[in-house]
């Protein structure tokens, strides 16, 4: 069972200049995730006032709803903070309830993930192997998702697969809903709907917060995935191509790509790294000679084009 190649930090950086990255503050990682939060409750609170401006609330909470699931995975590698027990509450109640996942379920799914990365044992060859697709079939995947259709598959139905068998876990197309999280997501998400009728606005909840995780966020979650890994050419050999990174607009950093995940080469380089170092991480790698060889697109419409260039057949 081969593990994926590996690089050590003394294979770039000398002991001074790799300090930086090794350390951690204890404030940042609950700020972001207050930062998430508070994006979401001024969209929502923007939409309320304003209701033509839903349609573009409904994108930026559903781009947070990705945010979250991104500070889960942050915090799967205990990087939201240096306590354990609060990087885990933070991580698990915070960012993985409320979009109906489990950070127990997630952590070793994803160190799996890490260990094995585009070899066969790889639990998430799943999400890159079949790309590129035609242009085609990448738009009927888009429709599913703003469809809601994606929403359904993973969510709806894997309600009922919870409950009526033993199966626990279903991380099919980047779904990070597991059996065990079912009832702490169905609950929390009672609490806010009760909080929003209480406050005279229960349609909020519907309109602003299932509504975009039921559309925009299985979206970009699915953008997120493809950029990741798809169609990166030597991933499976080389260490500095195991994933992509993704030149990221501020456009794009606010509906597509939030808290530096566009960064994915070298977090798979340097997994402990925490997400707001990976900007000067990559300007540092980049630096290096053996930095040339990643694989850096310009931006997530050039990743499309690449993921969707088969022919039809």
């Amino acid at each position: 069972m081969p593990a994926a190649p590996r690089i050590r930090p003394a294979d770039l950086f000398s002991p001074e200049d790799w300090a930086p990255f090794q350390t951690r503050r204890g404030w940042v990682g609950p700020l972001l995730v207050a930062h998430c939060w508070g994006v979401i409750a001024l969209a929502a609170a923007a939409g309320v006032v304003w209701p033509i401006l839903i349609p573009v609330c409904i994108a930026v909470i559903g781009t947070r709803q990705l945010g979250l699931a991104i500070l889960m995975h942050e915090a799967a590698h205990g990087g939201l903070s240096p306590n354990r027990r609060l990087n885990d509450v933070l991580g698990h109640w915070f960012c993985a309830v409320p979009i109906g996942a489990s950070l127990d379920a997630y952590r070793p799914y994803h160190l799996a993930h890490h260990k094995y990365a585009q070899q066969a044992e790889d639990p998430d060859l799943v999400l890159s192997a079949p790309f590129p697709v035609t242009r085609a079939s990448l738009r009927r995947k888009i429709v599913r998702d703003l469809t809601g259709q994606t929403f359904f598959k993973q969510r709806v139905l894997f309600l009922f697969r919870a409950f009526a068998s033993q199966r626990d876990e279903d991380m099919a197309e980047g779904a990070v809903v597991t059996g065990r999280s079912v009832a702490p997501f169905l609950l929390l998400n009672a609490v806010l709907l009760l909080a929003l009728t209480l406050a005279g606005v229960w349609w909020a909840f519907f309109i602003l917060w299932l509504l975009p995780m039921a559309t925009w966020f299985p979206m970009v979650t699915r953008l997120r995935n493809i950029a990741e890994h798809a169609c990166v050419e030597g991933s499976a050999t080389d260490p500095f191509r195991a994933a992509r990174t993704t030149r990221a607009a501020w456009w794009e950093r606010a509906f597509i790509a939030p808290y530096w995940v566009n960064f994915h080469a070298e977090h798979h380089l340097f997994m402990h790294v925490p997400c707001w170092k990976l900007p000067a991480l990559h300007r540092a790698v980049r630096a290096r000679p053996q930095g040339q060889g990643m694989e850096v697109a310009p931006g997530y419409l050039a990743v499309l084009k690449a993921a969707s260039a088969r022919d039809a057949a």
